[in-house]
C-alpha cells in the first residue's frame, strides 16, 4: 500500500532558509500519522499517486509545498474532508527515487498556514492558503516562566520513565526561552495522537498553547507510570532465568574448586595460546585477544557467544603473515608455461617479466592483469598454468551476475549469518597470502540497491590501496599487495572506466588454423582419449581429418566446439570399442560425416556469393571472435528512399547514411543525371537478420557495395575490408584488426582492405599469418574503388 509517513524529526538549531515569500496558491499534500510543527525538519516516503504529483509540482516552482494532516491514516484517497484545515507551509530541500517507485523528501517547516479555498483537487492539490503570523511573547511573566518550568519537569520525567531521556533534548529544552517553540518541540518528541497534535497546532497564542500542552503532559504522565509498573512486574518474571544463571556460574566455580576440568576454561585458554603463537599483525593479536576475553565473561547458552566464537575462528584461519615460496627459476617457468600453453607469447613474457622483477625485488607487488577476449581461448586455464609456473597456490572466482557489494567487502558482523567477503574466504580456502586469485567475467558485474561491486573492487584491485583492504566482517586491514590477482573478461566495454583503469590490459584475440592443428594434437586429442577411455591404439587421426573438423565442423575464435567435436569422434569409437571391436578406427576425410554429421560451416562456399553488383564482404568484431560480414545492396525504382535491414543498431544506420552521401558527392563520377536519387529507392540489406549488429567499421564495405551497386559492376572475390567512412570519403581507424583477420582467413580469404592508420597493428598479428595474408593500408575511398573494381 502506498504510504506517507514519517521516519524521523529534528529541530531546534537548524536555521531557516533566506526570508522566503510565501505565495498565496501551493501545491498541497496529506500526510498520515503527523502533525509538523514550525522549525521542524523530517523525511517523508512519498508513495500514493497525489502526493507524488504535489511533490513534483513543487519542485518546478519555487520548493514550497503546504502539508496537512489527515484526520483518518485509513483513508488511501483523502477528500477536501478528510483533511485538517490549519498545515504548514514547508520547504522541500532534498528528494531521493527509492527503488521501489516512491520518493523521500526531506522537507523543512517555515510558517503556519489554513486553506481558504481548493483550486485543484486532480491529479492533485493545489489551494489557496491564508499565512499566520504566531505572537509575540514580548516579556516572560513569573507565571509563564512557571509554566515553562512545569512542562520541562514533566518532559524530563516522561522521558526517564520511557528510557527515551536524551542529556542533548533537555539541554535544547532548558535554553529554549519562547513558550511557543518550547510547545513545540514537546509535542514533537511525545509522540501524541494526531488529533491532540492538531489541537495544540490550531492554537495560536503561544502562552495557551503551552496549558494545553502542560495538560498533555499530565495526562501522558500519568499513562508512563502505569507503563513502568507493568514493565517493572514484568521484569520481576525475568529474575528467574536471571537467578539461574548466577546458580549455574556457582556451580562451574565450584567444580573448579573440587578439581573437576571446566571445558570452557581450557577452551579459551587454547585460543589464547593460539594467538600468541599465531603470526599476524600486531593489531589482530590484540584484537584477537580482547574477543578470546569477552568470549570468556560471557555464558556459553548467549546468543552472542556463537557469534563472537566464529569471529575468533576466522581471525585464527585466516593466512595474516603465512605465504608460499616463489619459484624464481625463470626457465622453469618458461618451461611450465610453454607444456600448458601454445602461443600467447605476449601473456607468457608479461609473466616471465614479473619473476624476473620479483627475483631482483623481494618486496615487489604483485601486478593486476586482465585477459580479455572471445570464449575459449584459454583465459581461465592460462591463470591456472600461471600459478603452477610460480610455484603458487590457485583460487578462482566468478563476478558474472554478482550484485551485492558484501560478496567483494563482506557482511557486518551485527547481521545474522554474517560471513566475510569472496576474497577473504579464498584466502582462508588457499591458506595463503600470496596466491593467483582469477576473478572472472569482470564484464559481467551487476549492480542493484544493496550496492556496487565494481566499486568494492576499485579497492581490491588498485595496488596503491590494496595493502590495507577492510573486510566489513573481520573489521581490520587486510594486506593483499602480495596477491596476483588476473581477472577475465569477453569485451571491455562493460568494464567500468575506473576499474579498467587499475588493470593491465592483455588480448587474446582467438587461434589461427595452424594454431588450432597444434593445440588439437598436443592437448584436446590426448584430453579426450584420456577422458573417454581409449588410447591411440584404438584411434587414427590424420591431420588432413583434423584441418576438416576445423574448417567444416567448428567457426569460433577458441577452442570449445572443437574440443566438443574432437569429443564426440572419440566417444563414437568407445561405443564401437565396448561392443567388442578391436580397432584401430581410422577417421579419414571421407569417413568423417559418419561421426559427425554433414558439415555445419562452409567457409570456402561463402566467399563465392558475390556475384552480382551490389554486394561487398566486410569484417566485424564480436564478443566470441571477428566475423564476416556481408554487406547487399538493390537499387529500384521509387522517391528517393532509403531502406536498411537487418536488425542494424544506430551507428551502423549512420555508416549507411555517410556511404550514401559519400557516393552522391561522385555522381559525375557515376555518370547518373541530376534526379537519379530522387527517382530511385535504395535498399541495404545485411543477412543474418536475427542478429543484431552495430559498429562504425562496416562503413567503407557499405560505401562499396552501393558504389558497385550503383556502377553496376562486380566488386572482387577473396577482398574482404573494414574501417569507418567519413562524408569526404576518408577512412578511419578500427579496433579488433587480429580477431577480424583471423575470420577471414576462416572463411578463405587472402586479402583485407585496412584503414593507414592500422598498420601499427599489424605487429600484434603473428607473422605466420601476416605471411599467409595481404594487408592493404589505404587512407580513403578512391583507392579501395581502384583495387576492388
Amino acid at each position: 500500500m502506498d504510504i506517507d509517513d514519517t521516519m524521523s524529526s529534528e529541530m531546534g538549531s537548524a536555521p531557516l532558509p533566506d526570508e522566503t515569500e510565501i505565495p498565496d496558491v501551493l501545491p498541497l499534500m496529506a500526510v498520515r500519522d503527523v502533525v509538523i510543527f514550525n522549525y521542524m525538519i523530517i523525511p517523508l516516503f512519498v508513495g500514493r499517486p497525489a502526493s507524488v504529483g504535489a511533490v513534483n509540482d513543487a519542485l518546478t516552482r519555487d520548493k514550497l509545498l503546504f502539508l496537512v494532516a489527515q484526520k483518518d491514516a485509513a483513508v488511501d484517497e483523502p477528500q477536501p474532508d478528510d483533511m485538517y484545515k490549519m498545515g504548514m507551509v514547508c520547504m522541500i530541500m532534498r528528494t531521493l527515487k527509492l527503488p521501489d517507485g516512491r520518493l523521500k523528501v526531506l522537507v523543512q517547516a517555515l510558517s503556519k498556514a489554513r486553506i481558504k479555498k481548493f483550486t485543484q483537487t486532480s491529479p492533485h492539490y493545489i489551494a489557496r492558503i491564508e499565512t499566520i503570523e504566531e505572537t509575540a511573547v514580548e516579556e516572560l511573566t513569573v507565571e509563564m516562566e512557571a509554566l515553562m518550568r512545569n512542562v520541562r519537569e514533566q518532559t524530563e520525567k516522561i522521558m526517564s520513565l520511557k528510557g527515551i531521556l536524551s542529556s542533548e533534548l533537555m539541554v535544547i529544552l532548558n535554553n529554549i526561552e519562547d513558550p511557543g517553540r518550547l510547545s513545540d518541540l514537546v509535542v514533537t518528541n511525545l509522540h501524541l495522537k494526531t488529533s491532540e497534535s492538531q489541537m495544540v497546532l490550531e492554537i495560536v497564542d503561544p502562552v495557551e498553547r503551552l496549558k494545553m500542552v502542560s495538560e498533555l503532559l499530565q495526562k501522558e504522565l500519568e499513562v508512563s507510570a502505569v507503563q513502568a509498573k507493568i514493565q517493572s512486574d514484568a521484569k520481576e518474571e525475568m529474575g528467574r532465568s536471571q537467578r539461574e544463571y548466577y546458580l549455574r556460574e556457582q556451580l562451574h566455580a565450584l567444580k573448579k574448586e573440587l578439581g573437576d576440568i571446566d571445558d570452557k576454561a581450557q577452551e579459551i585458554e587454547e585460543l589464547r595460546q593460539k594467538f600468541v603463537k599465531a603470526r599476524m599483525p600486531a593489531l589482530v593479536k590484540e584484537e584477537g585477544l580482547k574477543q578470546v576475553k569477552r568470549l570468556d565473561m560471557m555464558h556459553p547458552d548467549a546468543s552472542e557467544a556463537n557469534t563472537i566464537r566464529t569471529y575468533v575462528d576466522w581471525l585464527l584461519d585466516v593466512p595474516w603473515q603465512k605465504g608460499t615460496t616463489d619459484r624464481l627459476d625463470l626457465k622453469t617457468a618458461k618451461k611450465v608455461l610453454d607444456e600448458d600453453h601454445y602461443g600467447l607469447n605476449k601473456v607468457k613474457e608479461r609473466i616471465l617479466e614479473y619473476l624476473a622483477v620479483r627475483k631482483l625485488n623481494k618486496s615487489s607487488k604483485g601486478p593486476i592483469l586482465c585477459f580479455v577476449g572471445p570464449p575459449g581461448v584459454g583465459k581461465t586455464s592460462l591463470g591456472k598454468s600461471i600459478a603452477r609456473a610460480m610455484g603458487r597456490k590457485f583460487y578462482r572466482i566468478s563476478l558474472g551476475g554478482m550484485r551485492d557489494e558484501a560478496e567483494i567487502r563482506g557482511h557486518r558482523r551485527t547481521y545474522i549469518g554474517a560471513m566475510p567477503g569472496r576474497i577473504i574466504q579464498g584466502l582462508k580456502m588457499v591458506q595463503a597470502n600470496n596466491p593467483v586469485f582469477m576473478m572472472d567475467e569482470i564484464d559481467k558485474v551487476g549492480a542493484d540497491y544493496r550496492g556496487d561491486p565494481s566499486s568494492a573492487l576499485l579497492e581490491v584491485l588498485d595496488p596503491e590501496q590494496n595493502f590495507s583492504f577492510s573486510d566489513h566482517y573481520l573489521n581490520l586491514p587486510y594486506d593483499l599487495s602480495k596477491v596476483m590477482f588476473i581477472t577475465t573478461a569477453n569485451m571491455n566495454d562493460t568494464i567500468p572506466r575506473p576499474l579498467m583503469d587499475r588493470m593491465e590490459v592483455i588480448r587474446l584475440a582467438g587461434y589461427s588454423l595452424e594454431e588450432k592443428m597444434v593445440i588439437a594434437k598436443r592437448y584436446l586429442l590426448p584430453r579426450q582419449l584420456k577422458e573417454n577411455g581409449i588410447s591411440e591404439k584404438h584411434i587414427k587421426l590424420d591431420d588432413k581429418t583434423l584441418e576438416r573438423i576445423i574448417s567444416y565442423y567448428t567457426r569460433e575464435a577458441g577452442l570449445r566446439n572443437l574440443e566438443r567435436e574432437i569429443g564426440k569422434v572419440c566417444r563414437k569409437v568407445a561405443r564401437r570399442i565396448a561392443e567388442g571391436g578391436k580397432g584401430p578406427y581410422t577417421i579419414s576425410s571421407r569417413t568423417l560425416s559418419r561421426y559427425l554429421g554433414p558439415p555445419k560451416c562452409l567457409p570456402e562456399s561463402e566467399t563465392e556469393t558475390i556475384d552480382q553488383p551490389g554486394m561487398a564482404t566486410g569484417l566485424a568484431w564480436t564478443e566470441v571472435g571477428g566475423e564476416i560480414l556481408y554487406v547487399e545492396v538493390s537499387i529500384l525504382k521509387g522517391k528517393g528512399n532509403l531502406t536498411m535491414t537487418g536488425h542494424l543498431g544506430d551507428v551502423m544506420k549512420e555508416s549507411a547514411q555517410a556511404a550514401l552521401t559519400f557516393c552522391r558527392s561522385r555522381q559525375g563520377d557515376l555518370r547518373l543525371n541530376e534526379k537519379y536519387f530522387e527517382e530511385v529507392d535504395i535498399h541495404v540489406h545485411v543477412p543474418a537478420g536475427a542478429i543484431p549488429k552495430d559498429g562504425p567499421s562496416a562503413g567503407v564495405t557499405m560505401a562499396t557495395a552501393l558504389y558497385s551497386a550503383l556502377l553496376r559492376k562486380k566488386v572482387k572475390k577473396n577482398i574482404a575490408m573494414t574501417g569507418e567512412i567519413t562524408l569526404r570519403g576518408r577512412v578511419l581507424p578500427i579496433g579488433g584488426l587480429k580477431e577480424k583477420a583471423l575470420a577471414a582467413l576462416r572463411a578463405g580469404i587472402r586479402t583485407v582492405i585496412i584503414p593507414e592508420q592500422n598498420k601499427n597493428d599489424l605487429i600484434e598479428i603473428p607473422k605466420p599469418l601476416r605471411e599467409k595474408m595481404k594487408f592493404v593500408p589505404v587512407k580513403n575511398m578512391d583507392q579501395i574503388l581502384k583495387l576492388v573494381f
